[in-house]
């Protein structure tokens, strides 16, 4: 028996099956974005590999969609700091780069630029434990079929709490894929944490100098004795109290011991007519570290009156050291979900006025809280700011901007003015500002409090 001719497929029913695997190949392109596969190669030759890099298993997980198992492979990342020698109180930025992911394209399709956008963790140990959230940027060259996922990096910050060695591993990362679908690949560390990448040795921040003096006259002839009263000082420390003329030490000289709360109080005999203001401090010489001071004094002129003359005298009155604000309230820029990045803005204008005379400079400094909103939380450390201020004409002082950098919880100084001789006078002072907000932070609004210091 002949076999039966088969019956020709009719065009519509061939349409429907071309379009039945248009769309399980489209199903397939989008979930194979970052499906995982052992052992992909490096895009650069493995014996390029940079100090620091360590290599660490890791458990990836494709997109269900995908259809493929977890697969167990390697993952080299490096870990690099802004700094390895931060304080306690500063701001490090953390730079984690996987160097070569666990994952490859595990189908010809060959995929587009910019479609993964990878996050992660780095881990903290040593001085201080936890771990770092760092993201990357929305970044990436094509990928052919069959080929491997090109190196990334991601990025974030940190706040040093204690002084120490503090190491950092890579850790667990993630990368979402905006392709057709939006589709996520976690990657985990299989037996953490993984190998020590970097460490950065912190030293302790000096705590802030609360040291006062007082004097229980301002003025005196030469030879007259000034008590000073001191307060906070170390106890028990010997003090020593001096004079002084501008940033120079006058032959004025005695010293006192700090009772068990701290305070003191002693005399010093100003003889040296040099003497515009007298300091006291704990150690072999002058410190603003552990000193107090200068407060004004004034040795007056007692040479006597030639016959037939009279001898006229009047009073210059000393002020206050006082600043004002040009507001209370300042809208830094929106941010967008999801990219974060920068919200800038400026500083109200603050007013120095320096109306006390003698040659104690002064100093203007700020710190602020963490920015809270809907469910979350921006560190005090991500605001940074760019001081600058300006002098009055015909000011004694000139002032003196700070450095650019964060301001965080410990503080940092937004203008100044020194010592001298003869101070005083105006000042403005300003900032720029930027707060970085990390990617993802949840909609809302979020706000700080920072406070500004004049002393």
């Amino acid at each position: 028996m002949g076999q039966k001719p088969q019956k020709p497929q009719t065009p519509q029913r061939s349409q429907r099956s071309r379009s039945s695997r248009g769309r399980r190949r489209l199903a397939l392109l989008g979930a194979a974005v970052l499906a995982v596969t052992a052992g992909g190669a490096l895009t650069a030759p493995a014996s390029a590999a940079a100090a620091g890099d360590v290599d660490f298993p890791t458990h990836c997980v494709p997109p269900p969609i995908a259809g493929i198992p977890p697969i167990d492979g390697t993952t080299t990342g490096r870990i690099t700091v802004n700094t390895t020698s931060p304080r306690v109180g500063d701001t490090v930025t953390v730079t984690y780069t996987v160097v070569k992911p666990a994952a490859s394209n595990p189908t010809d399709i060959a995929l587009p630029a910019d479609i993964m956008t990878p996050t992660g963790k780095v881990t903290l140990g040593g001085a201080q434990t936890g771990s770092v959230t760092v993201a990357g940027p929305k970044k990436n060259p094509p990928v052919p079929g069959r080929g491997t996922f090109p190196s990334f990096s991601m990025t974030g910050t940190f706040t040093v709490t204690a002084p120490g060695a503090i190491t950092l591993s890579p850790g667990d990362y993630t990368i979402h894929t905006s392709y057709i679908l939006e589709l996520d690949t976690p990657c985990t560390v299989t037996d953490p944490p993984a190998p020590v990448s970097e460490t950065v040795t912190a030293a302790d921040n000096p705590p802030a100098n609360t040291r006062a003096i007082t004097l229980s006259s301002a003025s005196g002839a030469p030879g007259a004795a000034v008590t000073v009263s001191g307060s906070d000082f170390t106890p028990g420390a010997t003090v020593t109290l001096a004079g002084r003329s501008g940033g120079t030490q006058t032959a004025d000289r005695a010293t006192v011991t700090a009772d068990a709360q701290g305070n003191f109080s002693g005399p010093l005999t100003v003889n040296d007519r040099a003497t515009s203001g007298v300091v006291a401090y704990e150690g072999a010489a002058w410190s603003p570290d552990k000193g107090a001071g200068p407060v004004a004094y004034v040795v007056l002129d007692d040479t006597p009156v030639p016959d037939g003359s009279q001898k006229l005298t009047t009073t210059v009155k000393a002020g206050t050291l006082s600043m004002t604000q040009a507001g209370d309230t300042v809208s830094l820029s929106a941010v967008d979900y999801g990219t974060g990045g920068a919200s800038t803005g400026a500083l109200h204008t603050v007013t120095v006025k320096d109306f006390r005379g003698g040659p104690a400079g002064w100093s203007l400094t700020g710190k602020v809280t963490d920015f809270t909103g809907p469910g979350a939380t921006i560190p005090a450390g991500k605001l940074s700011w760019t001081p600058a201020c300006a002098t009055a004409p015909g000011s004694p002082s000139t002032c003196q901007a700070g450095s650019a950098g964060a301001v965080g919880s410990a503080g940092a100084t937004l203008a100044s003015a020194p010592d001298a001789a003869r101070t005083g006078g105006e000042f403005t002072a300003d900032a720029r500002l930027s707060l970085d907000v990390p990617a993802f932070t949840p909609p809302g609004s979020y706000s700080g409090v920072l406070t500004l210091t004049l002393t």
